[in-house]
């Protein structure tokens, strides 16, 4: 079984250098190992200084390196889905066309398919660990919930869909002149509904795939480092990792870094302070660019020195069912959620969680279905949501 690392944190932090040296380590220690870059703005080849596409190249021994290109992916996986929806309406112009290509791939669909790429590479098993150098955060986040939000609504609406265009198909065609989706696509739309259950569960396996935050010690970088931990652990990820990066080295003698030096203490305080429980690596500023496998070295021998680096370095249960006496009882660890940007409802078969601007819907198991809501509760960087 092989190791996913997601690299994740706010735009300029060094999340890509970050990722490429966790990749150097690993190929020189002997793991066949895949980096692969989900961001749009690619900077892979800058790093590596080498061209690299959107097929695997190798850039050193054992180390293989991947652009994806969202697009080639999405025409691979989606195409005939969107030419259904396409020729649902006939005659169109060329500009009323190219309007409608923009309507039929909805947002998040395109980066979607560079998950599924890593899923595709995951199961061939050529690779011992794959490291993904991800967009900034809240493209990350957005990234990372679309396979479980998407799958969510084809689950309510697949069935019904399929249902119904066995029935409207002969009808459209004749009254409306509409051609209704075939089989051919609604087949396309099916698998990838398989494909989402198979990747939220890739993505959620905790002995599989780890997600590690990239911070440097300012203020609005630590607290959008707070909120992207809460998201990702509202939607059930593993995180197992902080790296802070661009620390200032201590023995820096010049007088324009000292109270520089000091708020970097502050912040490395606050965040050794509230990320206490899951290990942490320090990595300094450098007098010079990182840039290709000699500058990513020196990140590995001066930061990287874990022999347990690659391995799962902590499992956090976010979210557990439980048999109490009168009922259940779910509870969801949320560090860092405020009561005052806090909602929770229930609608039929789930329980749906509104922290600020996500919302995360829950499917709440068969067993408990007969039961109701009797009290929830939030406390102690937990969330308590008790059925009687």
């Amino acid at each position: 079984m092989g190791r996913i690392i997601i690299f994740t944190g706010k735009g300029g932090v060094g999340k890509t250098s970050t990722a490429a040296a966790h990749a150097v380590k690993a190929a020189k220690g002997g793991k066949k190992t895949l980096i692969v870059s989900t961001d749009m703005a690619h900077n892979l080849s800058d790093i590596f200084e080498k061209k690299i596409k959107e097929e695997p190249v190798e850039v050193i021994n054992n180390l293989y390196a991947l652009e994806i290109d969202p697009n080639h992916e999405m025409d691979k996986h989606y195409g005939s889905i969107s030419k259904a929806f396409k020729n649902m309406i006939p005659n169109l112009d060329e500009e009323s066309s190219e309007s409608l290509e923009d309507i039929v791939v909805f947002p998040g669909i395109e980066e979607l398919f560079s998950l599924i790429k890593i899923k595709e590479l995951y199961d061939k098993n050529i690779y011992d660990l794959i490291i993904v150098d991800c967009a900034p955060t809240g493209e990350t986040l957005s990234l990372l919930k679309f396979p479980e939000l998407l799958s969510w609504y084809m689950e309510k609406l697949f069935p019904i869909e399929k249902i119904a265009l066995k029935v409207l198909r002969p009808i459209s065609k004749i009254a409306f002149k509409l051609e209704m989706p075939d089989e051919i696509a609604m087949n396309d739309v099916e698998k990838l509904y398989v494909k989402l259950g198979s990747l939220q569960e890739l993505l959620k396996n905790k002995d599989v795939c780890s997600i590690r935050i990239v911070t440097i010690p300012e203020k609005m970088v630590v607290e959008e480092s707070k909120r992207s931990y809460m998201y990702l652990n509202l939607y059930n990820f593993n995180v197992d990792g902080l790296y802070i990066n661009r620390i200032i080295p201590q023995d820096i003698e010049n007088s324009f870094f000292d109270k520089w030096k000091q708020l970097q203490n502050d912040y490395l305080d606050e965040l050794n302070c509230v990320f206490g429980s899951i290990p942490t690596y320090k990595i300094k500023w450098y007098e010079v660019d990182i840039n290709g496998i000699e500058g990513l070295d020196r990140i590995a021998k001066d930061s990287l020195t874990d022999e347990h680096l690659f391995e799962v370095l902590k499992t956090t249960p976010n979210e557990t069912f439980e048999k109490i006496e009168n009922g259940y009882r779910l509870e969801i660890y949320i560090p860092f959620a405020d009561k005052t940007d806090f909602d929770l409802l229930e609608s039929g078969t789930d329980i749906i969680i509104k922290i600020g601007n996500f919302k995360r819907n829950i499917p709440i198991p068969n067993v408990i279905r007969k039961y109701s809501i009797s009290s929830a509760k939030l406390e102690d960087e937990k969330l308590s949501i008790i059925f009687e």
